[in-house]
């Protein structure tokens, strides 16, 4: 097991993993750009190092600050949580040339699963249902009309690298393809510092599904159930839940055994998501695979009881799984609300400033990751995301009556926030139905989508 560890981001996701490392007896390495100085994590961490300055392309996604970080305090391992470098096969390998662990799978599967064109084949051949789309890399909006002609309208304009709902747009026409693709390279290009897209066709409405998987080096993969993540904003994730609610029993088995064949043909290993879109008939298409932890990894860890980010930390040591699928005993029901400093008024326009009054809920099945505190000053350089509010219950209806109850006591002033927003979500009809797809706050929210 290693010695020491550096954490190769911030936020809640940065605490995450220092308090994952403390538990386990390994000390921790916080990294931190100037603006981050006195950001939680530097707080909790053993050691902390300021890689630069405030903009991420000048401290968290500098690839050789980090590394002579590590070097530094002789880290053994590199966690890249989420975001930033996490997907990043270069860093990956630049890792391995270092002699440092990078907490995740090679970089030969990321670049493999990183790129969706390549990933998009490979599980193809492994006898994968995918949705149709291009086989290569696309660069100009040249060549994405033809292939959009091709594949029938509307498609879906995505970064071929990268993740997190950036660098996407939906395209319904030929008129307006070049527009959106445009947009959706330039947002690509300065998220992930590369401009290849690709484009697939748009299934309308469906629902979004994931499967969390973990894989040894031994070989030996399992699953930990379902997320259900449909209901999303700008192809951003709002609220997720564990498992989904209207799938039936066989179906999630299916999904399952799809998302450990999908790993398997890659040979991966470590912590990764196999991602699926569930159409109205329930049939199911293979839509990327995320190398690396999820924002919404917290509910699949409450219905599984599994530390997920440790299960990472000990397969990157050379561990084996301590169990099978047989052993794995989902129980229960959770439900992840992502709490923002935005204001769903203003068209959720990003709302940095200063906490001045902060309480979070707790109590018997209520769990707050977070990164902040009274008095915390969020910067305008990073993603909004101050929180993530998670319940458990017996069942789903207890997990919404919790989950309604914590946001009712949940209290951020001294800037704006959407969790009034999320506590109309889950108070709605609708999500008490469970009638939830990718279209959910368009259909029963609109006057959020005009704003």
């Amino acid at each position: 097991m290693f010695d020491k560890v550096l954490v190769a981001n911030r936020g809640e996701i940065a605490v995450r993993v220092i308090r994952a490392l403390r538990e386990m007896g390994i000390g921790s390495v916080a990294v931190y750009s100037e603006a981050d100085r006195d950001s939680l994590h530097v707080m909790l961490a053993d050691e902390a190092i300021c890689i630069g300055p405030a903009p991420s392309t000048e401290s968290y996604l500098n690839m050789e600050a980090v590394i002579s970080a590590a070097v530094a305090v002789k880290a053994q391992a590199i966690h890249p949580g989420y975001g930033f470098l996490s997907e990043n096969e270069s860093f990956a390998r630049l890792c391995e040339t270092c002699g440092i662990r990078f907490i995740g799978p090679s970089a030969d599967v990321i670049a493999k699963m990183g790129n969706k064109s390549e990933a998009r084949n490979t599980m193809q051949r492994a006898g994968v249902p995918v949705i149709p789309g291009t086989k290569a890399p696309i660069r100009t909006a040249k060549e994405g009309l033809s292939a959009a002609k091709r594949i029938g309208y509307p498609v879906m304009i995505k970064a071929a690298l990268g993740g997190g709902g950036k660098g996407m747009r939906v395209a319904e026409s030929p008129e307006r393809f070049e527009e959106m693709f445009m947009a959706a390279q330039l947002e690509t290009k300065k998220a992930f510092l590369d401009d290849t897209m690709y484009i697939e066709r748009y299934v309308e409405d469906p629902k979004h599904i994931e499967v969390q998987i973990l894989a040894d080096s031994f070989g030996n993969v399992v699953h930990l159930g379902e997320r259900d993540c449909s209901i999303q904003r700008r192809h951003q994730k709002v609220i997720e839940e564990s498992p989904c609610a209207s799938i039936s029993p066989q179906l999630r088995s299916k999904l399952g055994r799809t998302a450990v064949k999908a790993a398997k043909a890659v040979g991966y290993e470590n912590a990764g998501t196999i991602e699926f879109l569930l159409d109205r008939s329930g049939r199911f298409y293979f839509m990327e695979m995320n190398t690396r932890v999820q924002v919404e990894h917290p509910v699949t860890e409450l219905v599984s009881g599994t530390d997920i980010i440790k299960e990472q930390i000990r397969i990157a040591a050379g561990e084996k799984l301590g169990y099978a699928q047989k052993d794995i005993r989902l129980s229960g029901h959770a439900i992840e609300c992502r709490i923002n400093a935005e204001d769903p008024d203003r068209g959720f326009m990003p709302c940095p400033g200063v906490i001045e009054n902060l309480h979070f809920p707790g109590g018997n099945g209520v769990r707050v990751d977070s990164h902040v505190y009274q008095g915390f000053r969020l910067s305008p350089n990073y993603d909004s995301m101050i929180a993530k509010l998670i319940v458990h219950g017996r069942d789903r209806e207890e997990a919404v009556r919790k989950m309604r109850s914590a946001l009712g006591e949940t209290l951020v002033e001294g800037i704006s926030t959407n969790i009034d927003f999320d506590y109309e979500l889950v108070n709605s009809p609708a999500f008490e139905r469970g009638e939830t797809d990718t279209g959910f706050i368009q259909k029963h929210f609109p006057k959020y989508i005009r704003k």
